[in-house]
């Protein structure tokens, strides 16, 4: 098992929301799931999909968080609620095919001042 971080664990709060608001919504939630649990850091998951939005993220979560995740292929509801966040836009696509390179930007932003972003 690997750490993200040597003394404490990191707090990641996501949001997952692709077009159709089905399968790849929940993928990628059960994804970062297991990469929190893979990699010791503690994780809550806002689903936003044909559902409507789950696990809704209260001020206090964001406030809270070390790293902001937002896998979408869509823009989210409410994504002002992050704007002095660090924050990591990562497609679908690249969170379920290639979760080390996610992994990798966790690690990188973790070590730089709120209002970061990295786009991949």
């Amino acid at each position: 098992m690997s750490t993200l971080h040597a003394t404490t664990k990191l707090n990641i709060v996501a949001v997952t929301a692709c077009v159709t608001g089905v399968a790849h919504t929940y993928m990628a939630a059960e994804r970062l799931e297991k990469l929190a649990k893979e990699y010791s850091f503690n994780v809550k998951i806002e689903t936003q999909g044909v559902l409507g939005i789950k696990g809704k993220l209260t001020s206090a979560d964001v406030e809270k968080a070390d790293v902001v995740i937002i896998a979408s292929d869509i823009n989210i509801n409410e994504p002002d609620r992050f704007t002095h966040c660090r924050l990591i836009n990562v497609k679908i696509s690249a969170l379920l095919l290639h979760p080390e390179t996610v992994i990798s930007s966790i690690k990188k932003i973790a070590r730089f001042p709120r209002n970061t972003v990295i786009d991949m």
